[in-house]
């Protein structure tokens, strides 16, 4: 499946392996990801598709606020990644 924005994604390669990030944008073979956290909306994180694994597709308000491009919070990243990992998979990592 084709990454897209909002998608929600886990890094396969890197220090960061095993955490969730939501894509903010695509640049060709590089996707904008941020996580709220150690990875803010405001300096995201650039990696290369074929280092991230698809997880699933955000149907929440956020992703209509990424499409939009919309102004966005961290603290609106966390909580979807939070609700993402306790709710559809308590077992990731991130």
């Amino acid at each position: 499946m084709e990454i897209a924005r909002s998608n929600i994604v886990r890094s396969d390669a890197g220090r960061d392996k095993g955490k969730l990030f939501v894509v903010l944008a695509t640049e060709g073979e590089y996707l904008l990801l941020a996580d709220g956290k150690s990875r803010k909306v405001e300096s995201p994180k650039r990696k290369k598709r074929k280092h991230v694994l698809f997880v699933a597709e955000d149907e929440t308000r956020l992703s209509g606020k990424i499409k939009g491009e919309e102004k966005i919070t961290n603290s609106e990243l966390r909580r979807t990644l939070a609700y993402y990992r306790e709710e559809v998979h308590p077992d990731q990592e991130g």
